[in-house]
């Protein structure tokens, strides 16, 4: 059948989760942790039986078969000893090709169940990519799968086309991508990233689950240790929000601990015997991360997300910066903590207006014009101008207004290099009046 008419198949690969589904729906069809469970047993099988072929052979493929993806995986981890779990994708980066060739597989004939020869896809990749992986990404799609046409986009540039309307704004932006692997910061002009702008940076959502648990343990709480990663993911996901103010936000719990700390209740996987837990200050630590990163123990990085963003801007071409301002889209799921984007919008904003001001805070604002003018006339202006007025007897006004405007240049660089005039005359002056055009 004719792939173009039936629609795209549309795979979104995160460090995190994967998003799959078809072309036109509104929401994807499935998101699913990007995991891999494999059968232990086979894979050690296959490698100690080398001897023999057909037991290895046989090994083989009972591991290529014995194998299952997202929340199917992490219950069989929970339950079985013999299944591993495997991430494909670290750091927004694919790490296990055969990892994820097996992904792709279970995705498409299990959970979209459809015929990969009959559609075309889209898949989606990180903005720092090396071109080899998308070598990669097409050899296993063209020749495991067999798909008639890829198309390989970058995420970020997705993001930034999914807020786009003709009557809103323009194809250039910045793309804030917070997942759960990495932190990209994407300049976007025109539909064409900027890539000597972007920043990256080592802190993503999964930092902010890790240094939960982290604030967990440390206070004490009776979470199992198997499950502790587990239950840290649930409170960012559920009761985590971004404050404005951190010493306030202490203030507020301490005064009422009644009103602001939460309690989860859950199930110990290995007993099934049920456990509580109290989520106070991490429920805004949590986030902070992103913001004051310097409170995570883990990481040397220390420079706030806002200031990167800035960064990131002040790199840009600079008749692109404006619109770049403008139009600051955040993607990712780490985006989605309450007064999220509230907190980056207010620490932008201050580091711009610190800017601003320090570039105009020099003495003497108020009579800067006069000041200006007192300068010109004192370093030989008269004798420009004089030399000006000669050039009007002697030339037609047209040369004049060329000789005027590249006086005026010439005084220009002169103040901001800060440095004397020359004085110009008719012998020194290289513009020729007789010239043509």
């Amino acid at each position: 059948m004719d792939p173009t008419s039936r629609p795209a198949v549309v795979i979104d690969n995160g460090t995190g989760y994967t998003k799959m589904g078809f072309a036109g729906n509104v929401e994807p069809c499935f998101i699913q942790p990007t995991v891999v469970a494999i059968n232990e047993s086979f894979v050690n099988q296959s490698r100690t039986s080398k001897s023999n072929w057909s037991a290895q052979h046989s090994a083989g493929v009972m591991a290529d078969l014995d194998f299952f993806i997202g929340d199917e995986a992490l219950a069989k981890s929970r339950s079985s000893n013999t299944y591993s779990l495997t991430h494909p994708i670290r750091h927004g980066q694919v790490d296990n090709w055969d990892a994820m060739e097996r992904y792709w597989q279970q995705c498409i004939f299990d959970y979209l169940r459809c015929d990969p020869e009959d559609h075309y896809f889209l898949l989606t990749e990180s903005p720092l990519t090396a071109p080899e992986n998308r070598e990669y990404m097409g050899e296993i799609m063209f020749e495991t799968f067999n798909v008639p046409g890829l198309y390989i986009a970058v995420n970020s540039v997705l993001a930034l086309a999914a807020g786009y309307t003709t009557s809103k704004c323009e194809m250039t932006g910045v793309v804030v991508d917070v997942g759960d692997g990495a932190t990209h910061i994407v300049p976007v002009a025109d539909g064409y990233v900027i890539g000597s702008s972007i920043k990256s940076i080592p802190i993503a959502g999964k930092d902010v689950t890790l240094f939960i648990q982290q604030l967990m343990r440390e206070r004490g709480e009776k979470v199992p240790p198997e499950d502790s990663f587990e239950v840290a993911r649930i409170v960012k996901e559920r009761f985590c929000y971004t404050c404005s103010d951190i010493v306030k936000e202490f203030n507020k719990h301490d005064k009422e601990p009644s009103k602001y700390i939460k309690q989860w209740r859950g199930i110990r996987t290995k007993t099934g015997t049920p456990y509580t837990c109290d989520i106070g200050y991490e429920r805004f630590l949590g986030p902070e991360v992103l913001f004051s990163p310097e409170i995570y123990s883990n990481s040397n990085f220390t420079t706030p997300l806002p200031v990167v963003i800035d960064k990131c801007i002040q790199s840009a071409p600079i008749d692109t910066r404006r619109a770049l301002y403008k139009n600051i889209v955040l993607s990712g799921g780490s985006t989605m903590f309450k007064d999220f984007h509230r907190r980056l919008q207010r620490d932008l904003k201050k580091i711009v207006d610190a800017r601003v001001l320090a570039s105009d805070a020099r003495h003497g604002r108020e009579v800067k014009v006069w000041t200006f003018g007192c300068g010109l006339e004192v370093l030989y202006l008269h004798q420009h101008l004089n030399f000006l007025r000669h050039l009007i007897q002697k030339q037609n006004t047209r040369n004049m207004e060329q000789a005027f405007v590249a006086q005026i240049l010439y005084l220009r660089g002169c103040i901001e290099a800060n440095f004397p005039f020359q004085v110009i005359n008719e012998e020194s002056f290289s513009y020729d009046a007789q010239g043509g055009d």
